[in-house]
């Protein structure tokens, strides 16, 4: 049987999604759970390999196991048996051949930043701290120069171990602030390890005016890592949805205006 499960977490205290020797991950915790209610094997395998301190409202994970719970059930069964910082919200059944990683999506990052002179301990976990003024419309200038298919290496980790296809596309990607707390959003068919950061970094750069928002162009061709900016903390970051279904080509229309 497989299932489709949504799952939300704040990802402070973790190691990241995926299972690894060296720290706890989400993943491990979602298994500990299962194993409270399957007997039998089971395995969960998530869409998205979020970093450690990176937080998730949509992360989906395919779950394959025998079980007599109903779908619906799902999420009352394993939030009993999870740490209250992860939650489980849905769970679906899906058509056999259905994998969370490779079954055509897109998905949407937001990355937070509290710009203010001090910062608020209430945002500490979830948006970065910038105390220089940022300007705004620079930065959301900046961020549409990503819209389309592009080569997006310079914005790839150099730690990053498969970098043969670096080439994605980018739906929508846009700043917005409320009050002062800043907002980088974008969502795209797939993303390179840090890509979100490092572009959130850049962003960062165009703010303070070190950067002109022009200037991605040539980033993009140089597929120079150095040319980009830094790569920003971790814990600004969140998963917000994977959709598996196409762009809708009207929004599309409208967020390239």
């Amino acid at each position: 049987m497989g299932l489709k499960l949504t799952v939300a977490y704040d990802g402070t205290r973790y190691a990241g999604w995926q299972v690894q020797k060296n720290g706890y991950t989400v993943q491990e915790a979602m298994m500990r759970a299962g194993k409270n209610l399957f007997p039998g094997p089971f395995t969960i395998t998530g869409a998205s390999r979020t970093d450690a301190g990176v937080h998730a409202l949509g992360q989906v994970a395919l779950l394959e196991a025998e079980t007599s719970i109903p779908a619906e059930r799902i999420p009352f069964a394993f939030n009993r048996f999870l740490p209250p910082d992860i939650v489980v919200q849905r769970g679906e059944p899906v058509e056999e051949g259905f994998h969370p990683r490779y079954t055509p999506h897109f998905k949407t990052y937001s990355y937070q930043i509290h710009n203010a002179p001090v910062p608020l301990p209430q945002n500490r976990r979830y948006a970065h701290h910038m105390q220089k003024a940022l300007d705004v419309e620079r930065m959301a200038g900046a961020a549409g120069r990503w819209v389309g298919t592009h080569d997006f290496k310079a914005f790839c980790s150099a730690k990053a171990k498969n970098k043969e296809d670096t080439v994605r596309t980018v739906y929508a990607a846009t700043v917005k602030s409320q009050g002062n707390l800043l907002e980088f959003q974008v969502t795209g068919n797939g993303f390179l390890y840090n890509m979100v950061r490092i572009m959130a970094g850049t962003l960062l750069e165009v703010g303070t005016g070190a950067m002109a928002p022009e200037a991605m162009d040539g980033i993009l061709i140089s597929r120079d890592r150095d040319k980009a900016g830094p790569t920003a903390p971790a814990h600004g970051l969140t998963l917000v949805e994977i959709v598996y279904a196409p762009y809708p080509q009207d929004k599309e229309s409208k967020d390239e205006r």
